[in-house]
This record gives structure tokens, sequence and C-alpha cells, in this order.
């Protein structure tokens, strides 16, 4: 894989993130489907690769805050499991409307990185048993492949078992 720039107009806060960084990632461009109800679902469907590899961005109050969970699109995020590895009591997902507005990216295109506002993460750790993983470039049709290691050091995020069977 190598390092890819963005290129015809794909260019995000996440790809910009990445290219700053001077990380390997490749983009993954797929026509999105205005219907479509499960994103990363879609997007594994049109990639061609498996659901546990595709990995969703979901945002969480946890406590007093919002926090950012990377969970694979075959599962669920555990909001317990997830509150426990910030070191928090409890976690109860965030309503749209204002994940849209701390992220700067609308629901079903939310990327882990590039947010507006840098907020604790946690990344499932199933996502280190992949070589590459798949994740929201941060718009609805495309896709960054990228290693999981870079995911956690460019979110500044944590690992752990964080999602349960759908």
């Amino acid at each position: 894989m190598g390092r890819s720039k963005s290129k015809g107009g794909q260019g995000t806060p996440a790809t910009v993130a990445l290219t700053q960084a001077k990380a390997d990632f490749t983009l993954h461009p797929y026509e999105h489907d205005s219907g479509a109800q499960a994103y990363g679902e879609e997007a594994a469907d049109a990639l061609g690769v498996p659901y546990e590899r595709i990995f969703k961005t979901l945002v969480a109050e946890v406590d007093d805050g919002l926090a950012v969970a990377v969970v694979p699109v075959a599962g669920k995020l555990d909001l317990k499991a997830f509150a426990a590895a910030l070191g928090g009591k409890r976690a109860a997902m965030a309503e749209s409307g204002k994940v849209e507005r701390v992220t700067g990216y609308v629901v079903g295109g939310i990327s882990p990185l590039g947010q507006r506002r840098r907020l604790p993460t946690v990344i499932d750790s199933s996502a280190l048993a992949f070589e590459t993983v798949y994740f929201s470039a941060g718009r609805r049709g495309l896709q960054i492949e990228t290693a999981p290691s870079v995911l956690v050091e460019l979110t500044g995020g944590v690992t752990a078992a964080i999602a349960k069977a759908a």
C-alpha cells in the first residue's frame, strides 16, 4: 500500500490528516446509494470487503463528555465496555445533530480522523488482527484503508474490546 494523495475532489479532513502525517493509506471510492440505511454494510458490499474489516465511527456521551468508538460494522458498540475503557461509569449514544456539529462530518460519513475537535477515541481491539482496516474517509461513498496502528496513532486512541455481536 503506497501513500495515496487525494485526487478528483476526494480530499477530506481525514485524508488531509493522513497526508500531513505522511501515513500510508489507500482511498476506496464507491457509489453511495442515498437510500442506504446501513452505511458500513453498504461500503463492505460495494468494496467486497468482509464486514469484520470495515469499521464504523460512533460518538457517545461518556459521563459528561463526548468520545469516539470505532467498531466493526459486523457488531454493535458495548456501551458498558466503552465507558469502562475510558474510565467512565456510563455511556449513551450521542444525538446525531450534536455529533455532526462537534465532528464536522455528517452521519454515515463520520471519520475518526480530521474531526473539528479531537475526542477521546477507543478502537475495538479486533482491528489489531488485520494488516489493514477500512473506515470512513469523511463522506459517504469513500473509505480509507490503512494499518490499524496508523489509526490508533493518529487518533491518539486506545484499543479495547468494545464491540459485541449484532
